[in-house]
């Protein structure tokens, strides 16, 4: 070992430095069979080899494998996969977020390079000096010379084997001739002499060989490494070079669709350091959503900080500024602070600087609960899952209802589609839109809590993007429910959509029905669509994963141009990417003008077509159309989940604020469920217990309903029918279907604060 070490090479000398093995520690999800499917485990990269455990307590005692990166081949796959390769076998790894995954796979490629370079050096430990790029140069055109030289000795050889070998031929051929007039004895000698020359000249092409094979193989193994190291350094540019083109892309898109639109950056407040006289406060509930200063005032700072406000403050606030470098707002009775975020924004009278709360970004970690599925569920098979009494582990904190609103996620989407002229590339947004609304259920495999009948939920997020949204469950059987949304930014968008569940042993298949509405206000544009299929599978072995299947086709009814998406199921013999989605946009000829591709977890493109001829191998003997496109233009890519997400139900940035309590909402809003909220704050029995009484309250509701229907019925009296308080039942003029419609009344009411109609449900 003493050799070893004082054989490398002394850090010491000018330009000599061993490669630095980084270091690099986190969660990843492993797979590991088709029973378990991808399992949480804690990776620790160190010394050029990759560990793994089920826990970071294990990392003391029990290591369960370890990869050496040296002579593994490190792939990225799709959806943040990661495939190393190593001795015949492969690790699939998962990445919670494509940052992370992208993170993963530059530190694993230059602990790779790192681990072979000191290979490397070890290798050619013996070497006095290691050469430079000139000396390593010199050295293979010596190398290259020397083996030109050998060659030339083994060619030569080559010769006076041939020609000696066809002496000695001819002179055994006179030997054994008897016609032949010469002394034997001389034919011997002459034998003798030609054989002699043979062996020597065969003697000398078995060194040269030799030698040949020699110098050979002393630079087989440099030249091997060299290629190895280049080839991995190729790999590893190539790989930067693609994700510095996506960000280039992906940044000039964003440029080009809005280059003015954003003239400021959000500024934060930072505590340089902390001691013990540091004070920090949380945000409170109670708190103005937004303050509007003059941004005239943003680079001064001053004594008063009534002075620099233009209005907008409640008279009951006042504002702060010198609480450790923090802007904070003060309530003058309660002596409650509330931190606040600051934006710039250009509007066209002056620029004003925005004051906004800052909404939460984490909820309570869920908590590990074991259940038996199967004991519960081997009697369900066949009803509608809206029918099965379900304990909140299959659930997740949010309503039917908050996942209906989830769909404006991408809102922005529509606000750019407002903004378009050409319908034909409206309708490519819109498009990329209703495939979005899916992009949130990748992970998310538990079920929403059912609504109850009245059951409301607002989100109002007209400060921060322009739009508000209503939602009323407006039938318990089959559930239905009834969406609207009205944006400042152009646009209007609504809904009443109705599930059809099914438990079929092995999968869950949920079927929602109604259609979606979408008009713009400044061009009429009305465009309709309904949703596809979503299948859970794995219910009773393995682990739980979502895929959606079906057909999509976008409308405007104003134009009629159309949009015919195709959701490609899963099938584990097709080639193509996962979570597939096609499509493409016609005018209402019929005259194919885009085609859209993506996956509906993660992005969508549009590709302008210039030119179509008729091509052969269609099936039937139908021939293909072939298109000739422009470069695909990024229309939607999916949102980066939180830090922390696989320990928040999977939920995005907008999830983890739907049931974030807020004041002045509907007694009917779906934030204040108690069963929802105690299983959002991890206390699941308490939960069951609530969300029982809830259900057994709705039962004895629905059954006082139908007594006085009966009996209605029996009296000759005309029977009322449930009627939602903020939707009505119309027949819409375009599709001439019945669905709900927001009547109005519901934002007035809030404004009001008189909610005195509402039903006490909870």
């Amino acid at each position: 070992m003493d050799e070893l070490v004082r054989s490398l090479p002394s850090p010491n000398l000018p330009g000599m430095q061993l490669p630095r093995l980084d270091t690099h520690k986190g969660w990843l999800f492993k797979w590991t069979n088709y029973l378990k499917g991808y399992q949480r485990r804690w990776f620790v990269l160190s010394n050029g080899l990759l560990s793994y455990y089920r826990t970071q307590a294990e990392m003391g005692h029990t290591c369960r494998g370890t990869i050496p990166l040296a002579a593994a081949q490190i792939e990225l796959g799709d959806a943040c996969h990661l495939l190393i390769t190593n001795g015949g076998r492969s690790y699939h790894l998962k990445a919670t977020s494509e940052a992370e995954c992208q993170h993963w796979l530059s530190t694993l490629q230059q602990a790779k390079i790192n681990a072979n370079a000191l290979i490397h050096h070890s290798d050619d430990s013996g070497d006095e000096e290691s050469p430079g790029p000139h000396d390593a140069r010199v050295l293979n055109q010596g190398a290259l010379k020397t083996l030109a030289s050998k060659l030339d000795d083994l060619s030569t050889c080559n010769e006076l084997i041939g020609k000696h070998g066809a002496a000695l031929q001819r002179s055994l051929g006179e030997f054994e001739d008897p016609r032949g007039c010469v002394n034997g004895a001389d034919k011997l000698k002459t034998v003798n002499e030609r054989a002699a020359l043979f062996r020597i000249t065969s003697n000398a092409m078995i060194n040269a060989c030799r030698d040949f094979v020699d110098v050979a193989q002393s630079q087989n193994r440099r030249w091997q490494k060299t290629l190895q190291h280049e080839q991995e350094q190729r790999h590893y540019l190539e790989t930067t070079i693609e994700q510095l083109a996506k960000q280039h892309n992906s940044l000039e898109t964003a440029w080009r669709e809005k280059p003015t639109s954003y003239t400021g950056v959000q500024r934060s407040c930072e505590v340089d350091g902390s001691d013990e006289n540091d004070e920090f406060f949380d945000a409170m509930e109670d708190a103005p959503s937004f303050i509007t200063v003059n941004a005239e005032t943003k680079h001064r700072r001053s004594g008063s900080s009534q002075s620099m406000m233009s209005g907008g403050v409640p008279s009951d606030w006042t504002l702060n500024e010198n609480v450790g470098g923090l802007l904070l707002l003060r309530h003058t009775e309660t002596n409650k602070l509330q931190p606040l975020t600051i934006f710039f924004q250009d509007t066209s009278d002056s620029n004003h600087m925005q004051l906004r709360r800052t909404r939460r970004s984490r909820i309570p970690d869920k908590p590990n609960y074991s259940l038996n599925l199967w004991s519960i569920m081997k009697n369900c098979i066949g009803k509608d899952l809206s029918k099965i009494p379900m304990p909140v582990n299959f659930n997740e904190p949010l309503s039917m209802l908050q996942r209906l609103t989830e769909d404006v996620e991408y809102s922005e989407l529509l606000d750019r589609a407002a903004r378009c002229g050409d319908s034909l590339e409206q309708m490519c947004l819109v498009s990329a839109f209703s495939v979005s609304s899916y992009s949130t259920t990748t992970y998310r495999t538990s079920k929403p809590f059912n609504p109850l009948l009245g059951e409301t939920y607002e989100l109002d997020r007209l400060q921060e993007y322009g739009y508000r949204s209503i939602c009323e469950q407006v039938s318990h059987h089959p559930p239905a429910a009834a969406h609207h949304v009205t944006s400042q930014r152009g646009w209007t968008l609504w809904q009443h959509i109705t599930i059809d569940s099914k438990f079929r042993g092995k999968y869950i298949s949920v079927v929602p029905l109604g259609k979606i509405h979408l008009q713009f206000h400044s061009s009429g544009n009305h465009y309709v669509w309904s949703k596809v299929t979503s299948t859970v599978h794995n219910i009773i072995v393995g682990k739980l994963w979502i895929d959606q299947s079906g057909d999509i086709d976008v409308v405007n009814i104003t134009t009629k141009d159309t949009c015919h998406l195709k959701f490609s199921p899963y099938s584990y013999f097709s080639r193509d990417v996962p979570r597939k989605v096609t499509g493409m946009v016609e005018d209402c000829e019929g005259t194919s003008h885009y085609i859209l591709s993506g996956t509906w977890d993660e992005k969508m493109e549009s590709a302008k077509i210039v030119d179509s001829s008729q091509g052969s191998g269609g099936s039937e003997g139908k021939q293909k159309t072939v298109y000739q496109t422009l470069q695909p233009k990024l229309l939607w890519k999916k949102y980066p989940l939180p830090d922390n997400a696989e320990n928040m139900h999977y939920f995005s940035a907008l999830a983890l604020t739907l049931n974030e309590p807020e004041e002045g909402v509907a007694p009917t809003d779906s934030r204040m469920r108690p069963d929802q909220r105690l299983m959002e704050a991890g206390l699941w029995d308490e939960a069951n217990t609530q969300k029982q009484r809830l259900e057994e309250c709705q039962r004895l509701e629905r059954k006082r309903r139908e007594v006085q229907s009966m009996q209605g019925i029996e009296e000759g009296q005309e029977v009322e029918v449930y009627q939602p308080l903020w939707f009505e039942k119309r027949t819409d003029e375009t599709t001439r279907e019945s669905s709900y419609i927001y009547r109005g009344g519901y934002w007035e009411a809030k404004e009001r604060q008189d909610w005195s109609m509402c039903p006490e449900i909870f």
